[in-house]
C-alpha cells in the first residue's frame, strides 16, 4: 500500500497531515519574519556601534592634540602640518609613505586607544586621518614588518599613507558626524566606512573612521540563520510527532467502533456490550453502536426462536 493510500484510508494521518502542513506554513513564515527582523537589527546595531566608536575616537584624537599643544608637546602649526615628506629607502610604487610633522607623536599618542577599538571584533580598522586622507598611525595590525612582495605589505602595512580616494576624501573632509559610505578597499574587501570628524582647537582637522566588515556580518547572519532554521525544524518535526501522537490517540476509540460496527455487520460480537466512559461525540457514537448491536442481537435472537 503507497504512503498516499495509507494517508487517505486513515482519518487520524489526514488530520495530522493537514495540520502539519498548516503548522509547516505557519513555522517558515514566522521563521522568516523573526530571520529577516534578526538580520536587520544585526546589521543596524554594529553600525550603530561604528557611529559611537567613530564618535568616540575623533573626541579622543582630538583631545589628544588639543592636550599636546597645552603641554608644549606641539604647536598648532606642527598639528595642521601639510608637507608631506616621502619615507626614502623603499620602492611603494603607486602607495607612497609620508613623514609630517606629528606622525611620530601619534605614534606613541593614539595608537593604543585607536587598537581598543578592535577588541570587539567588529571593526577592521578605527584610525584618524587628516583633512587630506593622510593617516599617520594606523592600527598595530596594519604595521606589520615589510616583506617586499607587493600585495602582502598593501594589506599587512598601510601606516602613514594618504587615503585620497573618493571614500577616504569625503570621509576627511565630512564635518558630520556618523557619516556611512560603502568602501570597496583597495585590498579587495568591502566594507561600511563610518567616520566622525576630528577637531582641533575648533578647527577641523580631520575625521575618525572605523572599518565595518560587510562579511563579517554576512557571518554572523548566516550563523544567525543556521540556528534558527534548526530551532524551528526541531520545534516543527516535534509538534508534529505530538500531533500524530495525540490525534491518533484520539481517534483509537473510532477505529475500535469502526471494528465493532463491521463485526456487528457480519453478524459477529453481539455478545459483547460495547462500554464508553466519555459524555463527547465519541461518546454519544460508542451508545449508537451499542444500540444497534442490542437490536441486532434481538433480532437475530427472535429470527433464532
Amino acid at each position: 500500500m503507497s504512503l498516499i493510500t495509507t494517508i487517505r484510508s486513515r482519518l487520524s494521518l489526514k488530520i495530522s497531515v493537514t495540520l502539519a502542513i498548516l503548522l509547516l506554513v505557519l513555522t517558515t513564515g514566522a521563521a522568516a519574519i523573526i530571520t529577516v527582523t534578526r538580520t536587520q537589527q544585526m546589521e543596524a546595531s554594529t553600525l550603530e556601534k561604528a557611529r559611537l566608536a567613530a564618535a568616540l575616537g575623533s573626541r579622543q584624537f582630538g583631545d589628544t592634540f588639543d592636550n599636546a599643544i597645552d603641554d608644549g608637546l606641539l604647536t598648532v602649526n606642527d598639528v595642521f602640518d601639510r608637507s608631506y615628506v616621502e619615507i626614502k629607502g623603499w620602492a611603494w610604487g603607486d602607495k607612497p609613505k609620508f613623514h609630517t610633522r606629528f606622525d611620530a607623536f601619534c605614534d606613541r599618542a593614539v595608537l593604543v586607544f585607536q587598537d581598543k577599538f578592535l577588541d570587539s571584533g567588529d571593526f577592521l580598522f578605527a584610525v584618524g586621518v587628516d583633512v587630506n586622507g593622510y593617516l599617520p598611525t594606523h592600527n598595530t595590525r596594519y604595521q606589520q614588518p615589510l616583506t617586499g612582495i607587493p600585495e602582502k605589505d598593501l594589506a599587512g602595512n598601510r601606516t602613514k599613507r594618504v587615503f585620497n580616494d573618493p571614500v577616504g576624501l569625503a570621509a576627511a573632509k565630512n564635518t558630520q558626524p556618523g557619516f556611512l559610505q560603502d568602501y570597496p578597499r583597495d585590498t579587495g574587501e568591502r566594507m561600511w566606512d563610518v567616520s566622525s570628524p576630528i577637531f582641533v582647537k575648533g578647527k577641523h582637522w580631520g575625521a575618525f573612521r572605523v572599518g565595518v566588515s560587510m562579511e563579517r556580518i554576512a557571518a554572523k547572519q548566516r550563523t544567525l540563520i543556521l540556528t534558527l532554521t534548526v530551532i524551528f525544524a526541531a520545534f516543527a518535526l516535534i509538534t508534529i510527532l505530538t500531533i500524530y501522537v495525540v490525534v491518533e490517540r484520539a481517534m483509537r476509540p473510532v477505529a475500535d467502533l469502526t471494528a465493532a460496527a463491521s463485526a456487528i455487520s457480519m453478524g459477529e460480537g453481539l455478545d459483547t456490550p460495547i462500554k464508553s466512559q466519555s459524555t463527547d461525540e465519541i461518546g454519544q457514537l460508542t451508545r449508537t453502536v451499542e444500540r444497534l448491536r442490542v437490536s441486532m442481537k434481538a433480532a437475530m435472537s427472535r429470527l433464532g426462536g
